[in-house]
């Protein structure tokens, strides 16, 4: 899979400018002002209830703000169109897993006679050849989430949006989700992830936003962060002592 050309460097920074979200009366996400610039992996770390999620639902354009703007380098359309948010449950369709990458491809509006030898590029570069006509459905969960990411690399996103990606698999599953992630990046995607779990943060982590209670509490290189946070929020949550 080739990685993404030098237009990358117009689609980011995605910038927050004053982001809040009401919802039902109340305030979930307060006053967030940051940048996401190009390379590497960005972690948004919190405690459950923080407001990662939503705030990748935000920066992918699935949820709209009260207050403030989200705002990429490049028009919001072009920015949609090369970017995927792969969700905590893939939603899969019920066919085999080669189908499942061809049909992305072909909602693209990828050529018919280009989408096996892609789809099959996708599935051997997530390990999942040997399972390539199998029925999505009967995969284990860590080959499920693979096949979710064959069919978002297929596409070649210039940015990633994960949403807990490793929170319901076991540490042999997660550790190769997580090498197939990291492979992403060392191509030339942008990932951007949300997580609770800090020994995943430091494996993966370029740089961190810590999230508590819909602010962010600190933003950091994330050597910084884990080894001399600037708040003591943050040295709470790295003491396992910040409570939701």
């Amino acid at each position: 899979m080739s990685a993404p050309d030098s237009t990358e460097r117009a689609m980011l920074p995605l910038r927050f400018e004053g982001v809040g979200l009401d919802r039902n009366g109340r305030t979930l996400l307060h006053d967030l002002t940051f940048e996401i610039s190009a390379g590497g992996v960005t972690v948004i770390l919190g405690p459950n209830g923080a407001g990662k999620s939503l705030t990748l639902r935000l920066a992918h354009g699935l949820l709209g703000p009260t207050r403030g703007q989200v705002a990429w380098e490049c028009p919001t359309e072009a920015a949609r169109r090369d970017s995927a948010l792969l969700f905590q449950h893939p939603v899969l369709l019920r066919r085999s897993a080669r189908a499942n990458v061809g049909y992305a491809l072909a909602l693209r509006g990828v050529p018919r006679a280009r989408r096996t030898s892609l789809a099959q590029t996708a599935l051997a570069a997530m390990g999942l050849s040997a399972v390539a006509d199998q029925p999505a459905q009967r995969l284990s969960g860590g080959e499920r989430q693979r096949l979710a990411l064959a069919r978002a690399q297929a596409l070649s996103p210039r940015v990633l949006f994960l949403d807990e990606p490793a929170s319901a698999l076991d540490p042999a599953a997660t550790e190769v989700l997580e090498a197939a992630i990291l492979s992403l990046r060392d191509s030339g995607t942008k990932v951007i992830l949300t997580t609770h779990d800090l020994a995943q943060a430091r494996r993966m982590a370029d740089d961190i936003l810590l999230l508590h209670r819909g602010r962010l509490i600190e933003r950091s290189p994330a050597a910084a962060f884990f080894t001399a946070p600037a708040t003591e929020t943050a040295q709470q949550f790295l003491d396992r002592r910040l409570s939701s």
